[in-house]
């Protein structure tokens, strides 16, 4: 019987999909334990991704299934010379993370941390001192532009009042018009008109470090920045300086350089940031649609179908199927 692991924990009604297609399921231990069971599942279901040295043993392996979009924390490329299918889940989330984004956005506009910690310490003054901002009628400047910012820019155009700015180099500029929100010239252009700058881009070589130092120092000294794209896109170092210097006004964050986020990071000790854990993407409508893709993915996989949504279709079929069924 052909065997699915798990790797970390996904919405019940993934294992309940794979269980009644007749594919074994197991619930990985641990990182500790997952390069044994991936050696002997012939498909994989991740939300924090292989490695080289656990792929080299899964003999077996036809597919992995990225439960969400980013793909960045797998070994694709290896995966594919080994004739290992990646699959993701690019739609399943949008519009979470979206609204995650947008949360983050008044949350840090809006003092939320300080606020909650002064009301259960019954520090009431903060009702005088408070200095949380509307952001309605500011700039919000989107950088990349593909679903999940498409659904940010009406969120904020039409539910807020925003202005919204975009800069995305493979956006088409009539996709960004009909959004209802005006093409950036450059990145610089839009990090000095934006009152908000939230990140959207995937990690790559000629992504990371999207916001640095020299960039920083393009944005107004009021400015949120938002991150819920790939904590890679951020020179954290040069972003905590900034934000204990003045040279921007806060930040909300959702992903991280190194995760999970140690508690003796610089970020967790700032007052002028939110943070979350990464879930972003993980309302729980969000996490049944997404553990539904990635089963039915696996479950087309180990009968012999294409599943939807492969990084690389050409990878597909240089593994045999019946590998799964032996």
């Amino acid at each position: 019987m052909a065997l699915c692991v798990i790797a970390q924990p996904i919405h019940p009604v993934g294992s309940e999909l794979l269980r009644a297609a007749g594919i074994t399921v197991l619930q990985s231990a641990g990182p500790d334990a997952l390069a044994a069971e991936v050696a002997r599942a012939d498909a994989a279901i991740v939300r924090d991704g292989l490695n080289v040295a656990q792929l080299d043993g899964a003999t077996r392996l036809l597919l992995v299934a990225n439960h969400g979009t980013g793909t960045d924390k797998i070994a694709v490329a290896h995966a594919h010379q080994l004739g290992i299918a990646v699959s993701n889940t690019p739609l399943a989330n949008v519009r979470a993370v979206a609204e995650h984004t947008l949360y983050l956005m008044l949350a840090a506009a809006h003092q939320a941390v300080s606020a909650d910690a002064a009301t259960r310490t019954g520090n009431w003054r903060f009702k005088y001192d408070s200095r949380s901002v509307s952001l309605y009628g500011k700039t919000l400047g989107i950088v990349g532009f593909g679903r999940i910012g498409e659904l940010l820019c009406e969120m904020a155009g039409r539910g807020l009042g925003m202005r919204v700015l975009v800069w995305s180099p493979r956006a088409d500029p009539a996709a960004i018009h009909a959004a209802g929100a005006q093409a950036a010239g450059s990145l610089a252009q839009l990090l000095g008109q934006s009152d908000v700058v939230s990140l959207h881009r995937p990690l790559r070589s000629d992504t990371a470090h999207t916001i640095n130092v020299e960039t920083l120092a393009q944005m107004k000294t009021d400015a949120i920045l938002v991150n819920t794209s790939r904590g890679g896109l951020i020179d954290e170092t040069a972003l905590v300086q900034a934000l204990r210097e003045g040279r921007i006004g806060g930040a909300g964050l959702d992903v991280f350089e190194q995760e999970p986020l140690s508690p003796s990071s610089p970020l967790a000790a700032l007052p002028n940031v939110v943070l979350s854990p990464h879930i972003a993407g993980s309302s729980q409508e969000a996490l049944r649609a997404t553990a539904t893709q990635c089963a039915e993915q696996v479950i087309a996989a180990l009968s012999g179908r294409q599943p939807d949504n492969l990084l690389d279709p050409s990878v597909w079929g240089r593994r045999p199927v019946c590998s799964a069924a032996s």
